[in-house]
């Protein structure tokens, strides 16, 4: 049987946009609910300054406060050497960097241009392997920038070349604005194994902005990806980026994959009710369908 990873990441990019800031109790409940669900991987804060994403503001909380399970794996977003400091010391297991591929949106999210958010890149991974950490990069907004539209392919090739030397053990896509459609995906992947080989790993991270997220996924596996995130409820977004709503909702994603009779390991009718519980901490409905919608066929309880 085929198999999809699903990074869960709610607990990180699902909540750093929301007016709405969760308790670290309620961000601890989240996550120990996607582990009963049966996620593995968790992106379950980022390591930044607290005045540009006070949403984060309890990182070294969430960690000391976290459940640790077997074969569980815990990361962090980290955006310079100071967050990396941050997360290592306080325990994660994995580190995301983000990379953007574009300036203007690069020096909005962190202060740099692409150039030198890729030679940080390479230093956090350096230090990351050292430390014996499992390190990811992700070129944000590798499909497309608010700012400068269009982001040509030959530009997000000359970025995974850059990454793809820094050396991570993973290295992802994100459609940061949701702006992506199934022939991007297959092109844009097709790019980036090209580039990387079978060396690294690719895995795939989808916005719903614009309802294309789920023929995206189908899109990245038939491609050959594996490894894909998304967030509980579709909850998420980016603070730097106008209109970026909505990760891929893991729920929607489980119902896609059980009905192609993909295995995921999470189980579809409790991350429904996670999600259900989420909207009521966030005073909110979120986009994801299943939580309207339902299982088909129904399931009896």
């Amino acid at each position: 049987m085929t198999t999809v990873e699903i990074v869960e990441v709610s607990p990180r990019d699902g909540l750093q946009n929301e007016s709405a800031i969760l308790s670290t109790e309620d961000k601890l409940e989240l996550i120990e609910r996607a582990v009963l669900a049966g996620a593995r991987r968790i992106e379950v804060t980022s390591f930044v300054h607290p005045d540009r994403v006070p949403q984060m503001a309890d990182a070294e909380s969430v960690m000391a406060g976290l459940t640790r399970h077997d074969a569980v794996k815990y990361a962090g977003l980290v955006m310079n050497r100071r967050g990396l400091d941050r997360a290592l010391a306080a325990g994660v297991d994995e580190i995301d960097i983000v990379v953007v591929s574009t300036d203007t949106f690069c020096h909005r999210n962190q202060g740099t241009t692409t150039a030198q958010a890729c030679d940080y890149a390479a230093d956090i991974v350096r230090e990351a392997r050292a430390a014996g950490v499992y390190s990811t990069i992700t070129i944000g907004a590798a499909f497309g920038c608010p700012f400068e539209g269009e982001v040509p392919v030959d530009r997000l090739a000359e970025v995974l070349r850059r990454v793809r030397d820094a050396g991570p053990d993973e290295l992802a896509l994100a459609d940061t604005i949701g702006v992506a459609v199934p022939s991007d995906i297959t092109e844009r992947l097709d790019t980036a194994e090209k580039i990387t080989g079978s060396e690294i790993p690719l895995r795939l991270h989808l916005h719903d902005t614009r309802h294309t997220a789920v023929a995206n996924a189908v899109a990245a596996v038939a491609a050959g990806i594996t490894t894909l995130d998304a967030s509980i409820g579709g909850a998420g977004g980016c603070p730097f980026a106008p209109n970026a709503t909505g990760n891929a909702a893991t729920e929607d994603l489980l119902y896609l994959f059980d009905h192609m009779g993909i295995d995921t390991g999470i189980d579809l009718t409790t991350t429904i009710d996670t999600a259900a519980w989420l909207e009521r901490r966030l005073g909110k409905t979120l986009p994801g369908a299943l939580a309207r919608a339902g299982q088909f066929p129904p399931v009896r309880r």
